[in-house]
């Protein structure tokens, strides 16, 4: 439980940080990034990717009593194993995160990506084995600890000094001063955070819930950073038909659902989001905000109107900042905004050092995927496309903001059978599905060649989606499938919920290191 003696305490300094100055130092170092950008701090000589990769840990029924009484049922990851794995703790107590190094896109960087993340995560598989658990690439978990419901796991809380404390948050300050922040302001309305989604409503104190969903991050870093703006546009327009691909998070904890939907398993199939995920964070994070800070974000026009965003961005609890020796320090509290600057598409500027200094956009539609071959796909997926679309003046930069918008959201609905709008390389307007993820993977395709990659090595990395588009199969529409064929043989919403998802962990399994969900 995250209590420890002094967390109450920094939870008060955070709170007791002066707003208004806060602000004006983030104001005042904006001015300092833009300057460093006119000055080409932030231009490297080539295109550079990274990858933030999330798991959750569930009993995989072998050694510790937790572990045996619960078939594949989430688990706490214990904060001395985390740092035996080497991974960063994430929101939940039971999540997990690593973050590669940055590497040059090319087929020899592309490689690294995927060796580095199937190593430190082969290596983290033995530590863990030994406390009777594993990690699973998923983007919602939906059977709770042994013993536990979802609901009470994801909204209880205690009070420890006066400070609301989340029982089974990690002690990130932050999220545990949002929480006490906006208490006050939500008295009233008897709540404070509200998760809503299709069949799904749930209250909480703090923003728990939003620990249900996991996430991978492909980030890519421009070569100059003056051609951010037509990128970021780009990967709006992408944003769609990429999460159509990866659509993995149809279900809930069965408890979560109204009654209505949990004694109706059709209603689950047919009204329910094909990624709940969008849903979950989009309605805990923006409930403690005036504006909606999770958004899917306006077109750039210029570099210095992405540095002025985030600047200018709601400030949820102004932190702390600690001085230090990195290039970045320069501007902490800029820096430390991009932390709550919750888009599904952002731009970020740091470096540790003037040599590393950055700019880069960060993808964070895509949910975790069934292996790391399916993971490192997007991130290629993405770094050719951001590496071709502009380099081929790709037409579909035409495409209105406002119809790259309602494609995304009809994706979050309905998937890889979403309707979309899209425009291809040869200037055509269209809306059928199949052209438009082949159009889009061709263009990835192609960027990678510019990057250095041969035709087979581009055709490689894009296999995984590839065969998604050939076999019109997604990670969301495979658990629907378990989800349908247990519901035939008569199970409830409740079990066919749990039947799905322990399939998917059984595949995953023999698969996560070196398969796809080819493979399954």
């Amino acid at each position: 439980m995250s209590t420890e003696p002094d967390l109450a305490a920094r939870v008060r300094e955070a709170l007791d940080v002066d707003a208004e100055a806060f602000a004006d130092r983030a104001a005042a170092e904006a001015e300092l990034v833009k300057q460093h950008l006119r000055d080409g701090a932030f231009d490297n000589h080539q295109s550079i990717v990274g990858f933030e990769y999330e798991f959750y840990a569930v009993a995989d029924g072998r050694w510790s009593e937790e572990s045996r009484a619960g078939d594949y049922a989430l688990m706490r990851v214990p904060r001395r194993l985390l740092e035996l794995m080497g991974f960063e703790k994430e929101l939940g107590l039971h999540n997990a995160e690593m973050s590669t190094s940055p590497q040059p896109l090319s087929d020899h960087g592309l490689e690294s990506q995927e060796a580095e993340v199937r190593a430190r995560l082969d290596a983290a598989l033995a530590p863990a084995s030994a406390e009777g658990m594993r990690l699973v690439s998923d983007g919602l978990w939906t059977i709770p600890p042994a013993g536990e419901g979802a609901a009470n796991y994801l909204t209880d809380s205690v009070d420890v000094d006066g400070v609301t404390v989340a029982t089974n948050m990690s002690a990130a300050d932050r999220y545990h001063a949002m929480a006490n922040d906006s208490a006050e302001a939500n008295a009233d309305a008897g709540e404070v955070t509200r998760l809503e989604a299709p069949g799904v409503s749930l209250t909480a104190d703090t923003v728990m819930p939003e620990s249900l969903i996991t996430s991978i991050q492909p980030h890519y870093q421009v070569a100059q950073a003056a051609t951010l703006p037509k990128h970021f546009r780009y990967a709006l327009r992408v944003a769609a038909p990429l999460l159509a691909l990866g659509v993995n998070s149809p279900f809930f904890p069965p408890e979560l659902y109204d009654d209505d939907w949990r004694e109706d398993p059709e209603r689950v199939l047919a009204e329910g989001a094909h990624e709940n995920r969008v849903h979950v964070f989009e309605s805990v994070l923006n409930g403690r905000t005036d504006a909606d800070k999770v958004r899917f974000p306006r077109d750039l026009e210029t570099v210095e109107e992405a540095v002025d965003r985030v600047a200018a961005d709601e400030t949820i609890v102004p932190m702390p900042v600690s001085e230090g020796d990195r290039f970045d320090d320069e501007f902490a509290t800029f820096r430390l905004k991009h932390g709550t600057y919750w888009r599904w598409v952002r731009p970020v500027f740091e470096g540790a050092s003037r040599s590393s200094a950055n700019a880069r956009i960060e993808f964070r539609p895509v949910a975790a995927q069934p292996t790391v071959r399916d993971s490192v796909a997007f991130q290629a997926a993405f770094a050719g496309l951001m590496e071709g679309l502009p380099h081929r003046e790709h037409p579909v930069i035409e495409l209105p903001w406002e119809t790259a918008r309602d494609n995304f959201y009809a994706v979050v609905a309905d998937g890889i059978d979403a309707d979309m709008q899209w425009v291809d390389a040869e200037g055509r307007h269209t809306e059928a599905n199949e052209a438009i993820y082949d159009d889009l993977l061709d263009a990835a395709e192609a960027g990678l060649r510019d990057a250095g990659c041969s035709f087979e090595e581009a055709a490689r990395w894009l296999a995984p989606l590839r065969w998604r588009v050939e076999r019109w199969t997604t990670p969301a529409g495979w658990k629907r499938d378990r989800f349908r064929e247990a519901v035939a043989d008569g199970a409830s919403v409740d079990e066919a919920v749990h039947t799905s998802q322990r399939a998917y962990i059984g595949k995953q399994t023999d698969t996560l290191i070196e398969g796809s969900l080819a493979d399954w």
